[in-house]
C-alpha cells in the first residue's frame, strides 16, 4: 500500500507559523523506518504493508506532539493488494504516458 501523509503541530506559538522542526522530527521517523519513502514540500509518501505503514505514521505523529498543543494529520492511501514498488512505478508509468501521448490511453497509473 501507498500512503501520502502530512503531519504538523498547531498551537506552536511561533510568530512566523513555521513548523519545519516538527516536520523534521516526523520525517526522521520515516527515514529511520527503512520503508520506501519520498518527501515533497507538502506530503511524505510511504510504501509498505498495512501494519508497518500505519506504525510509522503513528510514530511520526507522536514525534510531532511535543511541538504544539495539538496535531493535524492528513492521510491518503492507495491500497492495491499484490503490488509493490508502486512508489516509483506509478510515477514511471505517468512519465511514459507523457513521453508517448499517442499511447497514453493504454498506460495505467
Amino acid at each position: 500500500m501507498l500512503i501520502a501523509f502530512s503531519v504538523a503541530p498547531s498551537g506552536t506559538g511561533a510568530a512566523d507559523g513555521s513548523v519545519h522542526d516538527a516536520v523534521a522530527a516526523a520525517v526522521r521517523v520515516v527515514r529511520d523506518s527503512g520503508l520506501p519513502h519520498r518527501t515533497t514540500s507538502m506530503f511524505t509518501e510511504l510504501e509498505g504493508e498495512w501494519d508497518e505503514v500505519f506504525d510509522v505514521v503513528k510514530r511520526a505523529t507522536d514525534a510531532v506532539l511535543p511541538f504544539g498543543s495539538r496535531v493535524s494529520l492528513v492521510l491518503k492511501a492507495d491500497i492495491r493488494p499484490g503490488y509493490s514498488g508502486e512508489i516509483d512505478g506509478k510515477v514511471e508509468r505517468l512519465e511514459e504516458a507523457l513521453a508517448n501521448p499517442d499511447h497514453g490511453d493504454s498506460v495505467s497509473v
